[in-house]
């Protein structure tokens, strides 16, 4: 398909976003073509490793093709966002628990099912054009393909901050926050890439010397308000701090879903405690599942993307937000729940 282009290139097999006046949003048929073609080459002898990249130099994927959910939704086709989400998620932990070494080259806008997709990689090469970010509470949905497991493995409390304002990472903050592993200038990747297409071999891949990591200053701000017990402390600390750090913070938040920044709190931090993607993805999926019907999903949308009016009317504040509907949006989902194959 033309959105997405697979193939074999000496050692190895290639995908390659190929949507990029749409930022390469992830659509349905291109998830699925991302699984297509690792299954294909999995016991592959021709194929000794994994190459993703993007084409266009503003983003490598800036999210799942939310417009196009948010439509179907409309409609009363809630199905259509769960199989999305769900047939993502398996192709998320196929790229995670790939038995061979997976590359992603991630240049500009790298969100939400971009980090689904790249984030899972073995091996994560961001430039300096790179800017990553989990930014789904600001559209009435939580940190899902696999985001919160990412998170949750983030130095101290730095993955609450993340999912709850949705700040973007240059490549300096997304290597310390763990979504990445390898600064190149991106004028280089096309030799890197030519060397690993014809070898196969990723043992020489290096990186150089990334830029300064600007979430490295506000640490210890970041663990001392964001290791709070719940979304409502959380804000307290922030509004008594008075630094503008806390300040700039506190205004992010205020925009976003209440719903969502509390349920991501709570599957982040049930994600540390499990330490398994698949538990995270599983955990997400309840959330997402039940978003377009009980959320805020399709009003955070609608105020982001369609009418781009960026006044969501979400049904609570901080303050009001009820424990019991965060417990809701996160039940167990019973035959719905996500179907795991069987992945050697």
């Amino acid at each position: 398909m033309s959105d997405i282009l697979t193939r074999i290139e000496g050692r190895a097999g290639r995908i390659t976003f190929s949507r990029p006046a749409a930022l390469n949003a992830l659509s349905h048929p291109m998830a699925l073509a991302i699984e297509a073609a690792l299954d294909a080459w999995r016991h592959d002898p021709a194929v000794a490793l994994v190459l993703i990249d993007a084409e266009g130099e503003r983003a490598f994927c800036a999210g799942g093709d939310i417009a196009a959910m948010y439509h179907a939704c409309k409609a009363g086709a809630f199905g259509a966002a769960r199989d999305f989400w769900r047939d993502e998620y398996r192709m998320n932990a196929k790229i995670a628990e790939y038995p061979k070494p997976v590359v992603a080259f991630m240049q500009g806008f790298v969100m939400g099912g971009g980090v689904g997709v790249g984030g899972h990689a073995r091996h994560r090469i961001v430039g300096e054009s790179t800017q990553v970010a989990m930014p789904e509470s600001g559209i009435g949905l939580i940190p899902d393909v696999g985001g919160t497991h990412l998170l949750a493995r983030a130095p101290g409390h730095l993955g609450e901050y993340l999912g709850l304002t949705g700040a973007r990472m240059g490549p300096g903050d997304a290597i310390l926050s763990g979504f990445a592993d390898h600064f190149l200038p991106e004028a280089e990747w096309g030799a890197l890439k030519s060397q690993l297409v014809t070898t196969g071999d990723i043992g020489t891949l290096r990186g150089k010397a990334a830029p300064a990591a600007r979430l490295a200053l506000v640490l210890k701000e970041i663990d001392a308000h964001f290791s709070a017990p719940d979304l409502a402390d959380i804000v307290a600390r922030l509004t008594a701090a008075k630094t503008e750090f806390a300040r700039e913070t506190l205004k992010t938040i205020t925009r976003n879903s209440p719903l969502s920044m509390a349920a991501t709190l709570e599957l982040v931090r049930r994600a540390r405690t499990s330490g398994q993607l698949r538990a995270a993805l599983a955990q997400e999926y309840r959330f997402t599942w039940r978003a377009p019907e009980d959320g805020e999903f399709l009003e955070g949308v609608r105020a982001q993307l369609i009418d781009k009016d960026r006044c969501p009317r979400w049904r609570h504040t901080v303050a009001s937000q009820p424990d019991g509907e965060v417990t809701a949006m996160l039940e167990p989902l019973g035959p719905e729940a996500v179907i795991w194959e069987d992945q050697p």
